[in-house]
């Protein structure tokens, strides 16, 4: 537990510092936790990080990163990106002479995509009008969802939510987490008037905290699937860099998709 909240602590603060000062400071940053994660995913599968088809998704992830930064100007959408990079790895399937097959390949390509889209609208959140309210909106709801849902999960926790796919999760983790998340929305309205009314903000909190509740479940199937605990042992306390932000990955994306951000 001291170790899980130390980790929290320092990393926390770190990571919104550079949210704060925005820019290449905190691309970089994004950056390099997408490649991390990467790493975690491709080892999860036993796939070497330094072969030629891991090494295409890791390109595909940079391109939709770097893509999400308003400092640069791309010649083609992310949708062409994620079209050459299907392309690209199926070419990859021929060319080995299937020594790299298909569910290889799908397991990369999928990957790419999680990662690199989840990671690189956490880019674009900050870079919009408001983006740093926004970000904190989302990356604060976020934590404090999982928060409150560990405590409320070991305190009160009987229930399972889902043991086929997560067997210690609970239906009173999940309350709590949600409860911890709507407190968390209205401070962060009452700083962040730009973001709308408190009630809207509240109702944006908690799409936030279903959808990264969900997320993390998800992403305990891919691990269930693989047979692994955890993706990594990066954050002592917390497992890996995909361990600590499974919930962000779905919660960016679906922020997008309601056009939020």
């Amino acid at each position: 537990m001291k170790q899980r909240v130390i980790t929290g602590v320092l990393g926390g603060a770190g990571f919104l510092i550079l949210l704060w000062i925005g820019a290449w400071g905190y691309v970089s940053l994004v950056a390099v936790l997408a490649t991390l994660g990467y790493f975690e995913f491709t080892r999860m599968k036993r796939i070497s990080f330094l072969s030629i088809r891991s090494l295409i998704g890791l390109f595909l992830i940079w391109c939709l990163l770097l893509q999400s930064f308003g400092g640069l100007d791309w010649p083609w959408s992310k949708s062409d990106t994620v079209l050459a990079g299907m392309l690209i790895f199926l070419m990859l399937m021929v060319t080995s002479r299937n020594r790299v097959d298909v569910d290889e390949i799908a397991y990369l390509f999928l990957g790419s995509l999680y990662i690199g889209y989840g990671f690189s609208f956490m880019i674009h959140a900050r870079m919009i009008d408001n983006g740093l309210a926004w970000s904190l909106l989302a990356i604060m709801v976020t934590f404090a969802n999982d928060t409150g849902a560990y405590f409320s999960g070991k305190r009160w926790g009987k229930r399972k939510l889902w043991p086929s796919v997560s067997p210690n999760k609970t239906w009173e983790g999940s309350l709590g987490g949600i409860l911890f998340s709507l407190v968390v929305s209205g401070v962060i309205a009452f700083y962040f008037p730009e973001l709308g009314s408190l009630v809207a903000v509240i109702g944006i909190g908690l799409l936030i905290s279903l959808t990264g509740q969900f997320g993390d479940l998800v992403e305990s199937a891919i691990k269930r699937k693989m047979g692994v605990k955890d993706t990594g042992t990066l954050l002592p306390g917390h497992g890996g860099v995909l361990d600590r932000f499974d919930s962000l990955l779905f919660v960016f994306p679906v922020l997008h998709l309601v056009q939020l951000i």
